[in-house]
């Protein structure tokens, strides 16, 4: 029996594939439990994200019975599964565990997010009773190994989405934030991840424009903002520090004019701009005008792809990190591993005790003299005690297994010499 790190990601399948062997949330306790009774026992947990959809698993499971459970619990055929899986055991499955929690094995290297899902998958399999002692074990190892990757490296440290990287260049340009008012134009995706970094970063205020109302609304409930109409921009401008653009729209939204008058109503207070839009939302020409910080998504990708390499260098210390913590986690199995061989050797020595002075008790009791029956306690136990380990070491000397020689007399600390 050991542990075995199983699944598929973004590197191994599409993405149309990973979508199919997908777990909904509400599914994996009764999935968890169906795997155990198809895999006769054990201890599993299920990892589900876009990216990957990964088991962990301490027993006695092949590789084709993981795959047959999983292609048939998703009704995907076998082949499309054995072409796209990776399997790993024992210190390698702990290791590639660890660059899980960690994010080293990310579609965006250093990525926070993983580190909760994996502590979330972990608390369901504790919930569903499919983790156990075993599994309890790994799954430690690779949260402590996932904060020493965050506490001692930088790879969390540079930003590496275009939403993440807007804000920080902001808070190179605006000392409090707090004191900041930000116009984002638009309502998709990386305008809600703008927003959610802005509020983790303590915005003053957030005003959300788009060209459905409803939408915004939606949006801006969720940070408390304002809404408005993208026509409104206008009479909003003059209000905005910060200004983050990310639309469909083929024309440009905002152009010199608007900006031009916004900043004359500013009385020249900088205005920070973002525009993250393809084709772009801001006109060119905004950035000729004093006053005005624009940035393009290309100006963005410079910064991003430096920070992927600091990231990158912070990785391979990470590396170093986590070779030393799966190590770890390798010299306590056997640690624990030679527990059960002391338990097992100490209560054959307790039985052959037990036995013998039972023995002496009742010649005692028969009035045989006392130095006679210790006499005999003592040469009864030396010869039991000797007897099998005397015979084992004839039988290596016999064949030739010298290993066995050397090994019985390093450990009792026997003279080689004599």
């Amino acid at each position: 029996m050991g542990i075995l790190a199983f699944g598929i990601n973004h590197t191994t399948a599409s993405v149309d594939l990973r979508g199919r062997f997908a777990f909904a949330p509400e599914i994996v306790i009764e999935s968890l439990q169906q795997a155990l009774e198809n895999l006769h026992g054990g201890e599993i947990a299920l990892l589900s994200t876009c990216n990957r959809t990964e088991i962990y698993f301490h027993g006695e499971a092949s590789d084709e019975q993981l795959l047959g459970w999983l292609a048939d619990c998703k009704g995907v055929a076998l082949e499309q599964l054995r072409d796209c899986y990776y399997c790993y055991r024992d210190q390698q499955a702990v290791r590639h565990i660890m660059c899980v929690a960690s994010g080293l094995d990310s579609l965006v290297l250093g990525e926070p997010q993983i580190f909760g899902q994996i502590k979330s998958a972990y608390a369901v399999g504790r919930e569903a009773g499919t983790v156990g002692t075993h599994l309890n074990q790994v799954f430690q190892s690779a949260f402590a190994a996932a904060k020493r990757v965050r506490s001692e490296t930088a790879i969390g440290q540079n930003p590496v989405s275009v939403a993440y990287a807007s804000v920080s260049l902001a808070e190179q340009i605006f000392a409090d934030l707090k004191q900041v008012h930000a116009l984002l134009i638009g309502a998709g995706e990386t305008i809600e991840l703008v927003a959610r970094h802005l509020r983790d970063k303590q915005i003053g205020s957030i005003t959300v424009a788009n060209r459905t109302l409803s939408r915004a609304q939606e949006l801006a409930a969720d940070f408390s903002a304002n809404a408005i109409l993208l026509s409104d921009i206008h009479d909003h401008l003059p209000q905005a520090d910060i200004v983050i653009s990310s639309t469909a729209s083929q024309l440009p939204v905002l152009g010199k004019g608007a900006v031009e008058s916004a900043l004359k109503k500013r009385r020249h207070k900088p205005m920070f701009m973002v525009d993250i839009a393809v084709p772009r939302d801001i006109e060119p020409e905004v950035e000729t005008l004093d006053d005005v910080y624009l940035y393009t998504v290309d100006d963005l990708q410079e910064v991003i792809q430096g920070n992927l390499r600091a990231r990158q260098t912070a990785a391979d210390v990470a590396q170093v990190i986590i070779d030393q913590e799966a190590d770890s986690w390798s010299r306590q199995q056997r640690s624990l591993a030679v527990v059960d061989t002391i338990r097992a050797f100490r209560d054959s020595v307790e039985k052959i005790r037990v036995e013998e002075v039972g023995k002496a008790l009742l010649s005692l009791q028969r009035g045989q003299d006392s130095e006679s029956v210790i006499e005999t306690l003592a040469r009864n136990l030396t010869n039991k005690l000797m007897h099998k380990p005397t015979t084992r070491l004839k039988q290596a000397s016999e064949e030739g297994r010298d290993d066995t020689i050397n090994a019985t007399q390093d450990l009792f600390g026997l003279d080689k010499k004599r």
